[in-house]
């Protein structure tokens, strides 16, 4: 670790490049899950599915003594009429990422194919909580979302466990660097997503955050008002939560910089 700091109640701490955030994030993430299990003998916990989070999730992968058949695992959003088949359906990247690999007791995906969405969200938040969430695995986006809670749609006291959301351009254009996409013009426009006040429930929070792209995120979150105009300030208010950057991400804040 290069430096740990508090921002309000943010713990945040920053990692030299992404190998260090993601042998780190996974480490904390796996003892954390180890603790949960021998005290109350399963653990449930929502993932993010990104490219940012690849070397968490293979470092998740391979930490020693994590009981999976103890664990309950989602996925916290999805695209609108994305098959999971495809490449950059949420559930079908952590499916290949993590859940195929590690096999957790029950996984729980969400259904972006649904006739009926406002169902389908339903149906997942009733699931999702049934029982306290133990673990909830988040980015940053270069927007400052979290999840897809969208700063023009992002409700810090949402009345919804999961909703319909509309992408912003400049989400969309992200997903379209992550993912490949030929064009802007192939990027879905709808997902669904956790709601913030179910974020804030959790009992532990990982953010998970490297480079460059998401650094004027990282600067906003943590030196701007506590707004929906930048949904990961919420972060700020949650003793929680954990932000673990690399140096890149945290290039804009000048105190986190190195």
């Amino acid at each position: 670790m290069v430096i740990s700091k508090k921002y309000d109640h943010l713990t945040v701490e920053v990692y030299r490049d992404r190998a260090d955030l993601g042998a780190a994030a996974a480490q904390q993430v796996g003892e954390t899950l180890i603790g949960l299990i021998r005290e109350k003998g399963e653990a449930r916990i929502v993932f993010a599915s990104a490219a940012s989070q690849n070397e968490f999730l293979s470092g998740l992968c391979e930490y020693p003594g994590i009981d999976w058949s103890k664990v309950t695992a989602f996925h916290q959003d999805e695209w609108v009429g994305v098959p999971m088949d495809r490449d950059y359906s949420f559930g079908g990247f952590i499916k290949r990422k993590l859940f195929d690999v590690v096999h957790p007791g029950t996984v729980c995906y969400l259904d972006g194919m649904a006739a009926d969405m406002a169902a389908e969200c339903d149906r997942y938040g009733r699931i999702l909580t049934e029982k306290p969430l133990d673990i909830i695995i988040l980015g940053v986006g270069e927007n400052g979302h979290i999840a897809f809670n969208e700063p023009h749609e992002a409700d810090f006291n949402d009345p919804k466990i999961m909703k319909l959301i509309t992408l912003d351009e400049r989400c969309r254009q992200q997903q379209k660097n992550d993912f490949g996409f030929a064009s802007i013009d192939d990027v879905p426009r709808m997902g669904v997503t956790v709601t913030i006040p179910v974020i804030r429930k959790a009992g532990h929070v990982f953010v998970v955050v490297p480079g460059a792209r998401k650094s004027e995120a990282v600067a906003a979150a943590l030196t701007g008002p506590v707004s929906e105009n930048c949904p990961a300030s919420i972060l700020r208010t949650m003793d929680s939560a954990a932000l673990l950057l690399d140096l890149d991400a945290a290039g804009q804040v000048e105190e986190l910089s190195g």
